[in-house]
């Protein structure tokens, strides 16, 4: 993906140091897992609450990189972005994904047994795939500036994306996630995981009213409240579900089906 803007705001990007943020990130992952393995280990019983502890650790850490952002703007300027993300986002998402990651393998015994196992083994196999092939294309389209949260900070730099999952779904991106998760959870299989599994989207429309969609209808207005009232945040309506398909399948289609991304 191209780094061009997000270089003017990321010093270690220009200097040919992104590789740094990227090992810290896994670093952070890697941490919040082993955290969560100890737990499984020595308290198996409170598996389930680390990983809870976990969100609820990552969200108000990871929710300030809007919340703070015009105390960031005055006091660092241009550098604000870069900090902000440092202090926030590279410390908090990893948590974030760390547990997700934990729903595939907490302690527990398995709800379900023959046919009922094979059929959500089945059900995880398709929500995985859909939320793999879903993440992966709306994060090419979306654009590493747009991921990383950039024009947050800067919306005088933001380009116009426009693709027909936005007229389907809002976050094609958290989309995948969801799905993604959700598998996780009836693969694994105990109560916990899949209750967790589905929890997801809820939680995640908690962090979009709170924080991004929050900051959207700042800076678009009613324009993106309607967009909000008129298009799913993560699942396509029924009468969607062939566009939703041939998206998948192929990608973009008739460009006059196109929407704009915020």
């Amino acid at each position: 993906m191209d780094t061009g803007v997000l270089a003017e705001y990321v010093p270690e990007l220009r200097a040919g140091r992104g590789g740094r943020i990227g090992l810290l990130a896994l670093f952070g992952l890697a941490a919040a897992s082993a955290v969560l393995i100890l737990i499984d280990t020595l308290w198996p019983a409170w598996s389930g609450a680390g990983q809870v502890a976990a969100i609820l650790l990552a969200f108000p850490w990871v929710v300030q990189f809007f919340w703070r952002r015009k105390a960031y703007l005055a006091r660092w300027g241009d550098m604000a972005y870069r900090n902000a993300f440092a202090r926030h986002m590279l410390p908090g998402m990893p948590l974030i994904f760390a547990a997700i990651a934990h729903n595939a393998y907490l302690p527990g015994v398995r709800v379900a047994t023959g046919w009922t196992q094979a059929a959500l083994f089945a059900a995880g196999l398709y929500f995985f795939s859909i939320g793999l092939v879903l993440w992966a294309r709306a994060a090419s389209i979306f654009g590493l500036d747009n991921l990383s949260m950039l024009y947050v900070y800067y919306p005088e730099k933001s380009r116009l994306v426009k693709s027909s999952i936005y007229a389907l779904i809002r976050h094609p991106v958290y989309a995948g996630v969801v799905r993604v998760g959700l598998a996780l959870g009836l693969w694994r299989g105990t109560w916990f995981s899949i209750a967790f599994g589905l929890f997801m989207p809820i939680g995640l429309t908690l962090w979009l009213r709170l924080a991004e969609e929050r900051e959207l209808l700042e800076r678009f207005g009613e324009r993106y409240a309607d967009y909000r009232r008129s298009v799913p945040a993560f699942w396509p309506r029924f009468q969607n579900a062939g566009k939703f398909a041939n998206f998948l399948l192929f990608g973009e289609g008739d460009e006059r089906s196109r929407n704009e991304v915020y």
